[in-house]
């Protein structure tokens, strides 16, 4: 770990105050001088402020799904400090055809998450009106809404309360190696820091260009979700109802209401995300197509950038091209419900420790920012 003399700013400078960001800063801040930037004038305003916000075990490959599963138990512990509970138990219903197919990675889904099959008559019990062609399914049992501003916020307030500060409208301008530091050119002045961390979500190869260090080929794609009201009530506790992750999910939002989304990933460039009225159709085809209740109205619609490297892992670690420079990016959707174990596995190779028990069975090699990339 490289330690700056007491005239530099800080030691750690967090590019991005996002989740993935805010968190990191909370591991850090209290042991090293920590700053986090964010170029918004909010934190969170693109990707996490605009999550689906559930916690599901199946999303995502193998290192990523342990990520989420060593995170719950720090969710249900409230970490970083929330005094709000950041999950909410709603369940998934995986639907299946004549084939009867599985959840992928269903091997790693096992004790409190193992997978309950279900017949077509116990579907219709748990999701009535869905149409014929779904014979059964799967139900994932630990599945939970998060409650992402109160977790957002806490782990901002950690990093507040630990001496470390968050500074927004503060873009990054420019960034070059000064010794054992960096000197950092932003919108509101000069920092200079010992450790320069890249969590700025779809814009982190943009950071990386402006530092100097080659960029790591993330592409940010567009999500869209539409909130419709339905003619049915009763729907505000519904599970997540998904086809293997594959087209479409709807859940539950209100008495009358659901979040749809057709899990588009449209190639963009890194910017305010906004929805495409053919991808609002698209959702509500596959919904009608899914189940037979009747839809009245679009109420909300909205879209979000999942920021994903050619490997569609998460990239978490030291750059092995740029000393002093470490990645935390590329979580493809999965940053918020791995973010405590995420943040947990970046402040363990920054200080330099050992990974502490949280993380066993969970291999940083697996996260290496230019493996796979």
């Amino acid at each position: 770990m490289i330690i700056v003399p007491d005239a530099h700013l800080c030691d750690i400078l967090i590019v991005g105050g996002g989740i993935a960001g805010a968190s990191l800063g909370a591991r850090l801040a209290g042991r090293r001088r920590v700053t986090v930037i964010e170029a918004e004038d909010l934190c969170g305003r693109h990707s996490t402020g605009r999550s689906a916000a559930f916690w599901v075990a199946s999303l995502g490959s193998s290192p990523g799904r342990r990520l989420s599963i060593a995170s719950k138990p720090m969710f249900d512990a409230g970490w970083p400090g929330s005094s709000t509970p950041l999950l909410r138990r709603r369940g998934t219903v995986h639907l299946t055809g004549a084939h009867g197919d599985t959840v992928e990675g269903a091997e790693d889904l096992v004790g409190e998450h193992a997978l309950i099959p279900l017949d077509r008559a116990e579907l219709d019990k748990m999701v009535p009106g869905l149409r014929e062609q779904w014979t059964g399914g799967w139900y994932e049992p630990t599945c939970a809404d998060i409650e992402v501003a109160a977790f957002h916020a806490a782990a901002l307030a950690a990093v507040r309360r630990q001496g470390g500060e968050v500074r927004t409208d503060t873009t990054l301008r420019s960034a070059k190696p000064r010794g054992d530091s960096w000197e950092v050119e932003t919108a509101t002045g000069t920092i200079s820091a010992g450790l320069l961390v890249n969590a700025a979500g779809a814009w982190a190869d943009d950071v990386a260009k402006r530092c100097g260090v080659p960029p790591i080929a993330l592409q940010p794609m567009r999500r869209t979700v539409v909130q419709i009201r339905v003619g049915r009530g009763g729907l505000r506790d519904l599970p997540l109802v998904t086809d293997l992750h594959d087209s479409f999910y709807f859940k539950g939002e209100g008495d009358r209401s659901v979040w749809v989304s057709p899990l588009d990933e449209t190639p963009v460039d890194p910017c305010d995300a906004a929805p495409e009225e053919i991808d609002v159709a698209t959702a509500i085809d596959r919904f009608e197509r899914a189940i037979d209740w009747p839809v009245e109205a679009v109420e909300r619609k909205w879209a979000g950038l999942r920021t994903f490297a050619p490997d569609r892992l998460l990239k978490l670690g030291f750059d092995p091209q740029a000393p002093g420079f470490f990645w935390c990016a590329g979580q493809g959707g999965m940053g918020i419900q791995t973010a405590p174990a995420a943040s947990l596995l970046c402040a363990a190779q920054i200080r330099g420790e050992a990974l502490p028990a949280e993380l066993a069975g969970i291999d940083p090699a697996d996260f290496e920012p230019r493996a796979g990339s």
